[in-house]
């Protein structure tokens, strides 16, 4: 039997992509990598923000000289090597400026985004033991209501907008400018930030996933960690000093900001934007690179096919019928190639072959005429190469950017991983799959119940080991020793398959969380807990990993749910198990009132539609002995109802 299990091997062709790229071994902790890229790319333009507050802009060279002010300016308020400052704030050169900085005087910073529920940050500023905070503007801070006790355990407040209208206690509360004021006058006084610790070992970053118990769980990240992906995501990708990346995605999320750190490492000219301008700026900047998640791409599709539905019949039919072509070119390419999820026999990749033939001049008639323009129209016209995390990418959109000439390389991750443990590579670019292991990593996978090694081809639980991998998390061993074992691997909760090429397939999660196509985690448990408690409801059960929107299995309680009908007057089917649209519409919207009433609740969670199931039970299989259910079987019992809640 050979085992599932796959250690990344130096290939030729990874060999030769690394070799490529700039050598940063020699780093100790990512501050070092600024003075470096002063002397490669100089007055170079870095990063901009062009719909901030206060739009701004910095050369390689400004960026490291506000980044040593603002380690100096710390170093001024009592931050040392050590010690952790919490960081909540939105995309922009201040916060690159911030997390270096800190970084630079030998401090870690806990993250997060300033929308994040104010109870959840302040969690995490208790959590974390932050002596100092920077927070967005002061509209925040005040939002916060910090109390005098959380008050007293910090030594000051940096603002990156705005000035406070009143010092929280008495604490210092520097604007942005006041600190790098501060830090330009210690820079002339010869008072720069000491050099930090050279232990690659040392406490980096804390971010924090959801935990079991709706509880954030601090992951804390070393400089060995995040220099690991820095030195390895260019065995995928081989971005060259100048080239444009749009970044939409938030910068404290581990994905996010392991690609810039790659990118800027490259010499990349990095634009900030947002949701609402990334369509302008698209068009504006026309990136060569961009790294997102699964629904971008979605979106991006849903725009393309809305814009050809637009279209006077005649063109709507050649276009339609050019991408249908060139998705069948590219299937049986792939088939050819023998790089589809299954084993190709011998005959089936020589009919490939002839029928990749028979569509290449149409294909090509369209690469040269259609799909240049709809590619301008998408994404600015230059962008060749993205990569997608954060979720599995349906390969219905994969096909699609396949077709328009546009190469989508999947990568597998988690927060505690730094986060990519893998990555498909453009020449071996296996579509549905989530890619070969990156350098110095295994992934093994084991029966769910006594982690037993299993074949290659067989489903179960995904382990993974490599120097990218936390050591465990935040001042929570026993946490850390459900997810780490003895010999360092990683469980990572999702459940998947290896191909005899390494790749890794995954079909599913062991975990309960569930991971949105916009990269949002929703723990399901307490709103599965809110749910449960309406007289509507006798069980529950949440969908939608690597979905658009929640959605829910319901097992009603028959009586309530026909009086929930009748008083609303819409019809319930005999036995009380089907419904109409329309009282499916209504039981939506009333989980959804229960759900948007919880303390603390998010936009993302809501349901976009519910179905009605059977019970879940020890009989039929669904639920354990200890009465927890069975997800992936659930999952897999009523595939035809959770398709049916995304139609």
């Amino acid at each position: 039997m050979a085992v599932a299990e796959v250690k990344w091997t130096a290939s030729r062709r990874d060999s030769q992509a690394l070799a490529e790229r700039h050598d940063w071994s020699a780093l100790t902790g990512l501050e070092q990598l600024w003075p470096e890229l002063v002397g490669l790319y100089g007055d170079a333009p870095a990063v901009e923000a062009p719909h901030a507050r206060e739009p701004e802009a910095c050369s390689y060279r400004q960026l490291q000289l506000r980044i040593e002010q603002v380690a100096a300016a710390f170093t001024g308020l009592g931050v040392k090597a050590g010690d952790v400052v919490a960081l909540f704030a939105e995309n922009g050169p201040r916060w690159l400026i911030s997390d270096q900085g800190l970084m630079r005087s030998g401090a870690a910073d806990a993250v997060r985004g300033s929308a994040a529920p104010l109870d959840e940050l302040r969690y995490i500023l208790e959590d974390s033991g932050a002596i100092g905070l920077v927070v967005e503007s002061a509209a925040l801070l005040e939002r916060l209501a910090l109390s005098a006790e959380r008050l007293a355990a910090l030594r000051f407040v940096v603002l990156l907008e705005g000035e406070a209208a009143a010092e929280p206690g008495d604490l210092p509360c520097l604007s942005w400018g006041r600190l790098l004021e501060a830090g330009a006058m210690a820079l002339d006084q010869g008072r720069a930030a000491p050099a930090p610790p050279s232990d690659p070992a040392r406490l980096a970053t804390i971010l924090y996933t959801s935990g079991t118990t709706g509880r954030p769980k601090g992951v804390p990240l070393s400089h060995a960690n995040l220099l690991h992906q820095l030195r390895h995501f260019g065995v995928a990708v081989a971005p060259h000093p100048g080239d444009r990346v749009v970044s939409v995605l938030p910068i404290w999320h581990s994905y996010e900001r392991s690609a810039e750190y790659f990118l800027f490492s490259a010499g990349c000219y990095q634009t900030y934007t947002t949701l609402k301008a990334l369509r302008g700026d698209l068009q504006r900047v026309r990136p060569h690179y961009l790294i997102s998640v699964p629904r971008l791409w979605e979106a991006l599709l849903a725009g393309f096919e809305e814009a050809l539905g637009a279209m006077p019949p005649m063109r709507q039919g050649l276009i339609s019928r050019a991408l249908a072509n060139s998705r069948a070119y590219g299937l049986a390419r792939r088939q050819a190639l023998d790089l589809t999820l299954a084993p190709e026999s011998v005959a089936a990749r020589l009919t490939a072959v002839l029928q990749a033939a028979l569509r290449w001049p149409l294909h090509r008639l369209a690469a040269v005429l259609l799909w240049p323009r709809v590619r301008s129209q998408l994404v600015g016209g230059r962008l060749r190469t993205a990569i997608s995390g954060g979720g599995a990418l349906a390969l219905h959109v994969d096909s699609f950017f396949e077709a328009i000439g546009i190469e989508l390389l999947v990568g597998y991750g988690l927060t505690e991983t730094s986060p990519v443990l893998t990555c498909r590579r453009p020449w071996a670019n296996r579509r549905g799959s989530a890619g070969q292991p990156l350098p110095a990593t295994s992934i093994r996978i084991v029966d769910l119940d006594h982690r037993r090694p299993l074949a290659i081809g067989e489903r179960g639980l995904v382990l993974a080991r490599g120097p990218q991998v936390m050591a465990g998390y935040w001042g929570k061993p026993e946490a850390s020793a459900r997810a780490l074992d003895g010999e360092g691997w990683f469980d990572t909760g999702d459940l998947g398959r290896l191909l005899p090429d390494g790749c890794l397939v995954l079909t599913g999660r062991a975990k309960d969380t569930i991971v949105l196509s916009s990269g949002e985690n929703i723990e399901p448990g307490p709103l599965e807990e809110t749910l449960a408690a309406s007289e509507l409801v006798e069980q529950v059960m949440l969908v939608g990993h690597d979905r658009k929107q929640l959605g829910a299995l319901l097992v009603p309680r028959r009586e309530p749910l026909e009086a929930f009908a009748s008083q609303a007057g819409l019809p319930l089917s005999e036995g009380g198990r089907e419904a109409e649209p329309a009282l499916l519409r209504a039981l939506t919207r009333e989980c959804n009132r229960l759900l948007a009433a919880r303390p603390g609740a998010r936009p993302e969670e809501r349901l976009g539609a519910v179905a009605l199931v059977q019970p879940f039970s020890l009989e039929n299989g669904l639920l354990t002995q200890t009465l927890k259910q069975r997800r992936d079987r659930i999952a897999e019992r009523d595939a035809a109802a959770i398709e049916a809640l995304y139609r």
